[in-house]
């Protein structure tokens, strides 16, 4: 884990638009959010190279919500050949050290409080918890054709759309125009960038880079909504397993997806799957994701 860079040197790695964009958010007086003490501790542990899980385990264990989470969410499906899981110890075996601390840095976010409407921000975490879960699934049951693991998909699942809590302090409007109190409703990115001239996949990377997450993941959740401005970029299967996840989420909410009929047809080759596999891929990682919420 690399050292925090400052909000000059993310903004520096966005093009001029963006840029612009991130600085009519931050000249609102909005704060990027500052990581927990436990992630900076763990950082200078992993920095020196400690082969003892020990004192990482102990770090863990002073946030008890924390730890509890990180329970929670090694129970997912994807870690089934690891479980029951007893200890953090154990976790940081079986899993490894650098795939429990992106665990631990997607679960940290929510203890940030971005987001003065308590309800609202309710809503925004359970869709990123569901997204990441399915992200995490997608990832185990496509990793020999995308070689990305479930850890980092649950990162990028859990971090897509983090800017929102920020938009939403930004501007006082926000919730209202784009009807966030309605059940089932969710953001729309081409309905921000008309009305506030930014969107959250903007946003969400400069969190992401402030929190010192993978390029790739930054760029995935920077492109999330444009997968082709990529290329043959690395975070490419990465945005393709958040939208089949995004896409998922709405199969599962029985609500509508927009985004999912542009997306589909750079997604399903990326993924490797066909438009006739589709159907029984979905019906596998859904079951495996009820099997999981139902525990």
């Amino acid at each position: 884990m690399s050292k925090q860079p400052t909000i000059r040197e993310i903004s520096a790695g966005l093009g001029e638009q963006d840029a612009a964009r991130v600085k009519r958010v931050l000249d609102g007086g909005i704060r990027i959010p500052a990581q927990p003490r436990v992630l900076n501790e763990l950082r200078k542990l992993i920095a020196r190279q400690e082969l003892d899980v020990r004192p990482l385990a102990r770090t863990i264990n002073q946030d008890p919500g924390l730890t509890a989470m990180l329970f929670k969410v090694v129970g997912n499906a994807a870690y089934r050949k690891h479980q029951p899981f007893d200890s953090v110890e154990q976790i940081l075996h079986a899993v490894g050290v650098e795939q429990t601390c992106n665990l631990i840095q997607a679960i940290a976010l929510r203890n940030v409080g971005m987001a003065s409407d308590k309800r609202v921000y309710e809503a925004f975490w359970a869709r990123s918890q569901a997204v990441g879960e399915l992200a995490m699934l997608i990832a185990d049951e496509r990793v020999a054709v995308c070689n990305l693991f479930p850890d980092q998909a649950y990162l990028a699942g859990i971090f897509h759309a983090c800017g929102v809590p920020l938009l939403l302090q930004r501007f006082p409007s926000y919730c209202r125009e784009l009807r966030l109190g309605t059940p089932g409703h969710w953001t729309n990115w081409q309905e921000e960038d008309r009305k506030f001239n930014t969107d959250h996949a903007v946003v969400g990377y400069l969190i992401a880079r402030h929190w010192c997450l993978p390029d790739f993941i930054c760029n995935a959740i920077r492109y999330q909504h444009s997968m082709l401005e990529l290329g043959d970029h690395e975070a490419r299967s990465m945005v393709a397993i958040l939208q089949l996840a995004i896409e998922l989420h709405a199969r599962d909410q029985r609500v509508p997806n927009s985004d999912w009929d542009l997306a589909k047809p750079q997604v399903l080759p990326e993924l490797g799957l066909s438009e006739d596999a589709l159907p029984e891929f979905v019906d596998v990682v859904l079951e495996r994701y009820g099997a999981t919420a139902a525990v």
